[in-house]
């Protein structure tokens, strides 16, 4: 397998795709194209991108290609077994997929308004009202997760699931941005930041040469 993905300093969604493909155990080439610079461009125009319209990530498996996040993480638990990626139980598994939606198609503001950025801890940030309710609407279903079914666990639904996977980048951006959260949040994205996996991504974009200028605002408080 083949994955494309794009910065990992600020790739969301890249990120996304990676850990659904460290979570299935199967080995697999990653390839980085820095985002929006002239190897970007010259990619976006091959083959290689011409399924997703030029949008990271993208995993090839010989002849079967699969992009958007979402769908890569189901690709994958089709080959490898769905229990490494949803939880057990049936309402565990409903509110878990239920959440990885609502954070594919939604928190549009949060996207906007806090880009991801792995390299970089701004502090404390003013928000806009509308982040500040998308805010407020995701540690609602991360409280709701963890109290229902996370016992004896360390993630939202105990184990780590897809629903990490999706909102791992989130944890990323509350660190970037100082978002204030209350002691159960920091315990859960405690967990998240710890994850090898997860380090792992960190670390390796603290390496990248690539620096993008419009994700790289300071907006303190």
């Amino acid at each position: 397998m083949k994955l494309i993905i794009g910065n990992r300093a600020y790739s969301s969604w890249s990120m996304r795709g990676w850990l659904a493909c460290k979570q299935s155990g199967l080995e697999f080439e990653e390839l980085v194209v820095p985002l929006f610079g002239e190897e970007w461009e010259k990619h976006r125009e091959g083959d290689e991108f011409a399924p997703s319209l030029g949008k990271v990530p993208i995993l090839w498996d010989g002849d079967c290609v699969v992009w958007d996040s979402l769908a890569i993480i189901e690709f994958l638990a089709d080959r490898v077994g769905r229990e490494k990626y949803w939880p057990e139980d049936e309402s565990a598994r409903g509110m878990a997929r239920s959440m990885a939606a609502e954070m594919h198609s939604g928190f549009s503001n949060l996207r906007r308004e806090l880009p991801m950025n792995v390299r970089r801890n701004y502090g404390e940030t003013v928000l806009s009202p509308e982040v500040e309710a998308e805010i407020i609407r995701i540690l609602n279903l991360w409280a709701q997760a963890r109290a229902r079914f996370a016992t004896g666990g360390d993630y939202l639904f105990g184990t780590w699931c897809a629903a990490d996977i999706m909102f791992a980048p989130v944890v990323t951006r509350f660190v970037t941005y100082g978002v204030k959260i209350p002691p159960f949040a920091a315990a859960y994205m405690e967990a998240v930041l710890h994850r090898g996996d997860v380090v792992e991504w960190i670390e390796m974009a603290q390496d990248e040469p690539w620096v993008i200028e419009q994700y790289e605002g300071e907006t303190k408080a």
